[in-house]
């Protein structure tokens, strides 16, 4: 990959990685009622997803997705039932003098990787996306180590990149929810975005 290929490639991913979806959904609801730190976890768990389909498309695995049909649809209801209870738990949530509420900040890091790789884990076509879309950039014929583990770097930067300017900018927009009312009316938004990413995701094909 030559450096010019490995410049629009970095910035092809950090566009992808923005482009509105279930964990982009995910992201902003986290963001919005906890803060950007407490998505870092969140942000790597589907960095890492998407690191492993890149990898996968590397090696010319594109059948995972067609033979493994029932272990994504599987992942996919998991990732889907777990976002639906984390917007249930911020529609229930008390308020206390504006601060998030505590179903969002008794999420472990540990939680928050998981249910990262799981909303992106749950979507077999972001393996056919890297498929098209990595010949562009090199020759899969004659792939390297060192081309993978180049392409798996750039994505990573390229999409932590991407996904924590959406946190941060989410999370400065808490700072307009100060008073007992909005910051319900936040956690209610909040919670809704993260019920709607998880019936997205459910209702997938």
């Amino acid at each position: 990959m030559s450096v010019e290929s490995a410049l629009t490639f970095f910035v092809a991913i950090f566009i992808f990685a923005i482009t509105p979806g279930p964990g982009v959904f995910a992201l902003l609801a986290r963001a919005l009622v906890s803060g950007a730190r407490d998505c870092v976890a969140l942000a790597l768990g589907m960095t890492i997803s998407d690191i492993l389909y890149l990898i996968f498309a590397c090696l010319g695995l594109a059948a995972i997705a067609k033979n493994w049909g029932e272990l994504f649809t599987v992942i996919r209801f998991t990732g889907a039932a777990y976002l639906i209870y984390l917007g249930v738990g911020m529609w229930r949530a008390p308020i206390d003098d504006g601060f998030a509420p505590q179903v969002v900040k008794r999420v472990s890091a540990v939680g928050s990787l998981v249910q990262g790789f799981l909303i992106s884990a749950s979507n077999p076509k972001v393996i056919l996306f890297y498929i098209a879309f990595l010949p562009t950039f090199m020759d899969l014929t004659v792939l390297t180590v060192r081309d993978i583990a180049l392409a798996a770097v750039l994505t990573l930067a390229a999409l932590m990149l991407g996904l924590m300017l959406i946190a941060t900018m989410a999370s400065r927009a808490r700072r307009y929810f100060r008073s007992a009312t909005a910051m319900r009316r936040l956690n209610r938004g909040a919670g809704s975005i993260m019920v709607g990413a998880g019936a997205f995701l459910a209702a997938k094909s």
